[in-house]
């Protein structure tokens, strides 16, 4: 067995994909294990390559595989605590970047300012398995009576320093769908309260607020059918990346260098203020590099996504 960990949330998955496709590669005959949290097993089915789910969320409990893997690959972190918890599967092999700490001074050395694709396709280059950071497409799931071509705008995120300010997401839906665009919202159930305001404000019905009604599995769907996606940086922008859907992703703080789309892609547009000099911020709702955003900075983000989609239509054609 080789055994992954990657305990962490989607954007974390997607950007591990070409990592978890270059181990799929490099032991074709073994079972690839992956421990991660369950609520994920719908976007794991999606990475394909994935024999097995371990339910780990976090590395406050033992993996639990039965037999000791003849590889463990940490796809999680630098450790201590990550290299630990692999190590007490006695794997016969450890893949992961150095940590002297927990006794472990071979591999890479860590490099705090990498891209997060980047990181884990460096890693195991080190170990001689060759990963193609491009290769980040995901399986397309099953329309299952979902809406297609719908604009999806994501206003939640789970750190909220990230969330974009809701009245400005309430006035891109009410632009958008004077447009002509099919607007909904799209969120966890933590993050519906947020969505129901920014419909309220911005008029639309309440039928438009997916957030809270769909599990992963639904909004990888909803996604890749989906005209357009507008996020910050958050998940969702993730697996707008995977299947090539337009987008329009709003970073802050930190920056898109380490986690943002391929700046080879067109349809995939990002905006940060993060080159400007920051006051000192009180911690408190969005971080002012997102606050710095406006509104027609992103109608005119959008607009450009749009053109680049009817050019590329146009030469396909």
């Amino acid at each position: 067995m080789i055994l992954v960990l990657r305990a962490l949330g989607v954007g974390d998955l997607v950007t591990a994909v070409p990592a978890l496709r270059a181990l799929r590669a490099a032991y074709p005959g073994r079972e690839l294990a992956l421990a991660a949290p369950a609520w994920l097993a719908p976007l794991v089915d999606l990475v394909g390559g994935v024999d097995r789910l371990v339910d780990t969320d976090g590395l406050d409990r033992p993996v639990r595989v039965g037999s000791a893997p003849r590889v463990a690959v940490n796809l999680h972190g630098r450790g201590p605590g990550s290299h630990s918890l692999l190590a007490a599967t006695r794997p016969g092999r450890l893949l992961a970047f150095a940590n002297q700490e927990a006794g472990f001074p071979a591999g890479p050395e860590w490099v705090e300012r990498e891209h997060e694709v980047d990181r884990w396709c460096r890693l195991l280059s080190w170990y001689g398995i060759p990963a193609d950071r491009a290769d980040l497409g995901l399986r397309r799931p099953e329309p299952a009576g979902l809406p297609t071509r719908a604009t999806l705008l994501h206003p939640g995120s789970k750190i909220p320093a990230k969330r974009w300010p809701a009245d400005r997401f309430a006035a891109l839906a009410r632009a958008l769908t004077d447009q002509g665009h099919r607007v909904l919202l799209t969120g966890s159930a933590d993050e519906r309260a947020i969505a129901v305001r920014v419909a309220d404000d911005a008029g639309l019905p309440a039928e438009a607020v997916l957030a809270g009604r769909t599990d992963l599995g639904a909004l990888a769907t909803l996604v890749a059918d989906a005209r357009l996606v507008v996020s910050g940086d958050t998940g969702v922008a993730h697996l707008a990346t995977a299947y090539g859907t337009p987008s329009v992703v709003l970073f802050g703080p930190v920056p898109p260098a380490l986690w943002g789309p391929p700046p080879d892609r067109p349809r995939h547009r990002v905006l940060w203020a993060g080159e400007m000099d920051w006051p000192s911020w009180d911690g408190v709702g969005s971080h002012p590099m997102l606050a710095a955003l406006g509104l027609d900075e992103v109608l005119a983000a959008v607009a450009e996504v749009e053109r680049v989609v009817r050019v590329s239509g146009a030469i396909a054609a």
